[in-house]
């Protein structure tokens, strides 16, 4: 049986993804598709992907091969940062549009070795970023999306549950 506040909110039983509403960063030169997810821009403080409403918990970092490349090589100190803010996030990502071979396979113009690609992946991993290498932009804008998608879910049922308890929403008369 739905609380009197469930059945003011008119919640839903259940998230579908076209309700969710994905946020990309402004300066993401290539956005990806995140259908059926609904998207707005605007500017992250950490990462390139989060979700409406939760900018401040929930950060996901694309790469393509040549970012990547530039964020071991020239760009480490400033990588280093973002990647201790996304520490911070309690959902967090680094999504790379390659694949483990395509790495270890080199042949770039970049001084920047496939070891040192790999180390600093698995580095990034240790201090607690989960890397995934998706192979290409298609397969990385599935993977945010379905990502995004069950982050949304997990909260909208914190929420329920929340509400299903019969918690004072702030504002609520009852």
């Amino acid at each position: 049986m739905a609380s009197a506040i469930e059945s003011r909110l008119k919640l839903p039983a259940e998230l579908k993804p076209e309700s969710v509403v994905a946020v990309i960063d402004t300066r993401e030169q290539i956005p990806l598709d995140l259908s059926p997810l609904q998207i707005m821009y605007g500017t992250l403080a950490t990462g390139d992907y989060s979700l409406a409403g939760y900018e401040d918990d929930v950060a996901i970092e694309r790469k393509s091969l040549p970012d990547l490349l530039g964020c071991v090589g020239v760009d480490r100190e400033r990588f280093d940062r973002e990647i201790q803010r996304m520490r911070g996030y309690s959902t967090r990502a680094l999504i790379v549009e390659a694949t483990w071979r395509q790495i270890r396979a080199g042949g770039w113009r970049s001084r920047v070795t496939p070891a040192a690609v790999e180390g600093s992946l698995r580095g990034w991993e240790a201090k607690g970023i989960p890397v995934v290498l998706t192979g290409n932009h298609k397969e990385a804008g599935r993977h945010v999306a379905r990502m995004l998608f069950l982050t949304a879910r997990r909260k909208w049922r914190g929420v329920r549950k929340m509400i299903g308890l019969g918690l004072k929403i702030e504002g609520d008369a009852a």
